[in-house]
């Protein structure tokens, strides 16, 4: 039996072996690089037309709008006709915390229990996953990896697609804490709805009010924690949350209908913060008391149904939109992880819905870095930034013309294969060589 485990372990292994795509990160940019020619989408609303972008060190140097081209000793690279964009930043996602979804040892996002404030997402980001390299192909360089299950989840950090290990990953470490908002459970009936629930509605609404009331307990001692300076006993779900308490890391709550919506932003009103609304569903119903209170908003994916039955059917498609141009702080997200490769399309969905596209853009983009706090060097591409930004072809919210032809994370030239273009190319020249 032994025996038997042992040769299918090792084969299993060969098979990984043999699947692996052979990607090594970038190294350091060692010289001064000028861009020229190209069209420049800032990230903030601004386009540039034949732009040149200079930069070394891996931050950005110059952004000019005269098209002139360096005549220092610099490496010239050619961009005319193409359009060069910021990177694109994938939010509230469990990127490099699963692999596969049908395979258990694979999955490490989420943890038994409903407070996990101590649990942090980075030190089990995986840098060797094959999912991140598929994505770069598509602009995405840089993501959110987040914790998921329970009511606190555990802090996020914010990563970029191209390194070792996960320190080298880290741009923002425990940039935000993630929570869920209790809500009671609600029966759509009809085609679909899942079927009535075994236990009454009164004894779903009073647990709902109990893990509530429990989110409450938790928040206010934590608080206090915050407050009694060295504490004799280390209370490591209650030094997690100091940073929260303090201002330096942010709050993500996630709630979908109004009523929900408003009590997490009145609950982190309560003790001092603000927190960041994701889901959002129903935010179109109270625009004025969200703009009231700051609050920024990670709104799910537009190609979806509807929250309830009544609602109109292309809601999903025009919430940001709706949103955004009502002056509020919009980002765009996906739910899951490899889907993540269509976030620029569904930024360019969100267009055709309402939203101007350089203000679409910007909602994955520098306003996703402003939500995780990184919007000083990242997110946009302006002088003093990191170089990171990537050429595309043509417009890279369409699908049909979206071409990432070169990329540059903090300023080093990364490697676009992946382990779908190796695939691509090997079944290529197979079906070649049988017609010759």
């Amino acid at each position: 039996m032994k025996n038997y485990l042992f040769s299918l372990a090792l084969s299993a292994s060969s098979l990984m072996c043999f699947a692996q795509a052979n990607i090594s990160p970038a190294p350091k940019q060692s010289k001064t690089i000028a861009i020229t020619g190209s069209t420049i989408h800032i990230g903030n609303g601004t386009v540039i037309e034949n732009g040149t972008i200079l930069f070394g060190n891996g931050k950005i140097i110059s952004v000019r709008a005269d098209g002139q081209v360096p005549q220092d000793d610099v490496v010239k690279i050619n961009a005319t006709g193409k359009h060069i964009y910021p990177g694109f930043i994938a939010a509230t996602t469990n990127l490099g915390l699963v692999e596969i979804e049908a395979v258990k040892a694979t999955l490490d996002f989420q943890e038994i229990g409903d407070f996990n404030s101590h649990i942090r997402s980075i030190v089990a980001y995986n840098t060797d996953s094959k999912v991140p390299a598929t994505l770069r192909s598509n602009g995405i360089l840089m993501a959110q990896p987040t914790p998921q299950g329970g009511t606190v989840s555990g802090s996020s950090s914010v990563v970029q697609l191209d390194a070792w290990n996960w320190e080298d990953a880290a741009l923002r470490k425990d940039d935000a804490m993630h929570m869920t908002w209790p809500v009671t459970p609600r029966f759509r009936g009809g085609f679909g709805g899942g079927g009535r629930f075994q236990t009454s509605p009164e004894l779903l609404a009073e647990r709902t009010q109990t893990a509530i009331a429990q989110l409450n307990t938790f928040f206010a001692e934590a608080k206090a924690y915050s407050e009694m300076g060295k504490p004799e006993v280390i209370n490591t779900r209650f030094e997690a949350m100091k940073r929260v308490f303090s201002g330096d890391e942010k709050l993500f709550i996630a709630a979908e209908s109004q009523k929900d919506i408003v009590a997490a932003v009145n609950f982190g009103k309560k003790f001092g913060i603000t927190p960041v609304i994701t889901g959002a569903d129903e935010a179109y119903l109270i625009i004025d008391f969200l703009k009231e209170n700051n609050i920024t908003l990670v709104v799910k994916q537009p190609h979806a149904l509807p929250n309830n039955i009544d609602d109109d059917v292309n809601m999903p498609y025009k919430n940001a939109a709706v949103l955004a141009n009502a002056g509020l702080n919009v980002v765009l997200s996906i739910d899951g992880y490899w889907q993540q490769r269509n976030l620029p399309f569904m930024a360019g969905t969100v267009t055709a819905w309402g939203l101007d596209k350089e203000k679409a853009l910007s909602t994955i983009t520098l306003n996703a870095a402003k939500a995780m706090g990184i919007d000083k060097t990242t997110g946009s591409i302006e002088t003093g930034k990191d170089a990171t930004f990537f050429i595309s072809a043509g417009d890279a919210l369409d699908m049909r013309t979206n071409k990432v032809e070169q990329a540059f994370i903090q300023g080093r030239d990364i490697n676009l294969d992946n382990l779908h273009k190796q695939l691509d190319k090997k079944f290529s020249d197979k079906y070649t060589a049988d017609k010759k």
